[in-house]
């Protein structure tokens, strides 16, 4: 897809970090954000900051390899959960990664999103939010994980370490981040009151098929 203006895409970038310290998605230095540029270049939040007082001054620019390319401050160290993303899906130009309380629960106790029971998740994440067990930043089998997941799926949980949400742009990739973390509350709720029965293999088929002819999910 056209990469948007440099501009726009600073301020967006700037706007999305705020809306994650909003919606309480995100505490101390919490969550890491990034966008395809062209070039094949990241622009990315730093290190160390707040997402509350992210500004364009304090923006990064990085090659693909997570070297720094422009900008004063460090990239975060979580950098290479991104790469992987983008490495794995060339169709994806953002990717958040936040601690949303409810989903980050979920993942916390090693648990998958499941069952999936509600049509929207599907449309928009399809059919599995899948959790990648616990491992420590830069560890090569864990990063090996979320590519390979992140070749299939648009969301995922990350044991101990909240979300990862992948779009075709910012604002994808947070309708994402917000639709997983309104089911994980929802689930949780449901959960407590009773059972709760999955879609059937052919609801899912045919959601699915709604969400390739939407153009949404993975390019095979």
């Amino acid at each position: 897809m056209p990469f948007a203006p440099l501009p726009k895409l600073r301020a967006q970038l700037v706007s999305v970090s705020h809306r994650l310290h909003q919606n309480g998605w995100v505490a101390n230095h919490d969550g890491n954000l990034s966008v395809r540029l062209r070039g094949e270049r990241l622009l990315i939040t730093c290190t160390s900051i707040s997402k509350r007082d992210v500004e364009d001054a304090s923006l990064l620019v990085v090659d693909m390899e997570g070297k720094l390319l422009e900008g004063r401050g460090r990239p975060f160290s979580e950098l290479e959960l991104h790469l992987a993303a983008y490495r794995a899906r060339t169709e994806v130009d953002a990717v958040l990664h936040a601690h949303p309380p409810n989903a980050t629960a979920w993942g916390l106790a090693g648990l998958e999103l499941g069952p999936i029971a509600m049509p929207e998740v599907v449309v928009s994440l399809g059919e599995r939010i899948p959790t990648v067990p616990r491992f420590l930043p830069k560890d090569s089998e864990g990063l090996q994980r979320v590519a390979s997941l992140a070749a299939q799926h648009d969301a995922m949980l990350l044991s101990g370490n909240g979300a990862l949400t992948l779009g075709v742009d910012l604002t994808q990739a947070l309708l994402r981040m917000e639709l997983v973390e309104h089911y994980a509350k929802i689930l949780g709720t449901a959960l407590a009151l009773g059972p709760v029965a999955p879609l059937s293999r052919e609801e899912l088929d045919a959601l699915l098929d709604a969400r390739k002819k939407a153009g949404l999910g993975p390019r095979k």
